[in-house]
């Protein structure tokens, strides 16, 4: 796992990109998604057969990376949660924050796992 620190106090290391630490990542900071990780994986390891492509890989590897980004800094989690929590709001302006905070946690976070 990797020691850089981007978003604050984190609560684990950032994990290097391979199933692997992944998993184990995920398994410390959002346990109750290893089923979903397991199934997107299987998924997309058939696509990469079926398409003859390591691209289906690297694109699992890379969401798994951002949500645990995500899941592992206080903060973006905060920010994360709220924002999804916003998104059905009756107002639609405040929806239409949330969609655009939404959006910037989750472009913050893949290019901290791209760097």
């Amino acid at each position: 796992m990797s020691t850089q620190a981007d978003h604050g106090h984190e609560l684990i290391p950032r994990p290097e990109h391979t199933p692997d630490a992944l998993r184990a990542a995920l398994a410390v900071v959002s346990p109750g998604r290893l089923p979903e990780m397991q199934q997107t994986k299987d998924e997309a390891f058939a696509k990469a057969v079926e398409w003859q492509s390591l691209s289906p890989v690297q694109s699992w590897v890379l969401t798994w990376a951002r949500d645990i980004e995500i899941a592992r800094c206080p903060e973006l989690s905060t920010r994360h949660a709220r924002a999804t929590q916003d998104l059905e709001h009756e107002d639609g302006a405040v929806a239409r924050e949330a969609l655009r905070e939404l959006s910037a946690v989750l472009d913050e976070a893949m290019k901290a796992v791209r760097t």
